[in-house]
């Protein structure tokens, strides 16, 4: 069953996973570029207790703030977090976005039975399942492939209009955003 919160302590099931809003759950990002606007993700610590924790953490460091949505592909998912090679400086984007991390290890998989939907938000990691650092993805649609692939971290409780508004990278390069990319100007938690 999947539905969308409404009010502070609305609640909804996936696959087993209860998205009650409260306090010091959810994700705040402010997207600026082509595309603005907030999304508010619901964080899912009781299925992946040590990834929520590495995302609220640089949250609150303010390590998402300007890093940009490098991987953006039309009918799947748009991918940011790359602290290292991700911040926006300009209008180019730095060629190594898409392989740092934070300065934290490397974290072990968390993998569930949640499904990948559209709005759900899962990390992403290397052909290593425990090589998710800093990088997350928010998906356009459902990818039946990802489940139990990838850990799951959250689910987008309002804004998917604007995550699927996010600048689309090129279909011959991956879904690489090679020049002026969408980014998300802050990140916060709430």
């Amino acid at each position: 069953m999947k539905t969308i919160l409404t009010g502070l302590f609305a609640s909804a099931t996936i696959a087993g996973s209860t998205l009650a809003a409260g306090h010091h759950d959810i994700l705040v990002i402010e997207v600026a570029g082509q595309t603005n606007g907030v999304v508010e993700i619901k964080l899912l610590s009781d299925v992946a207790p040590q990834h929520v924790e590495r995302i609220k953490s640089l949250a609150n460091e303010g390590k998402y703030d300007g890093v940009i949505f490098h991987r953006v592909i039309e009918g799947f998912m748009a991918q940011t977090g790359d602290v290292q090679f991700g911040v926006r400086t300009g209008t180019k984007v730095n060629p190594r976005v898409g392989t740092g991390s934070s300065d934290g290890p490397n974290l072990p998989a968390e993998f569930s039975d949640i499904q990948y939907t559209k709005g759900v938000v899962g990390m992403a990691r290397s052909q290593d399942p425990n090589s998710a650092n800093s990088q997350f993805f928010i998906m356009f649609d459902d990818a039946p492939s990802l489940n139990s692939q990838y850990t799951v971290v959250g689910k987008v409780i309002s804004g998917q209009e604007v995550v699927d508004a996010i600048k689309r990278g090129n279909p011959a390069n991956n879904g690489a955003v090679a020049i002026d990319p969408d980014y998300m100007a802050r990140v916060t938690i709430k």
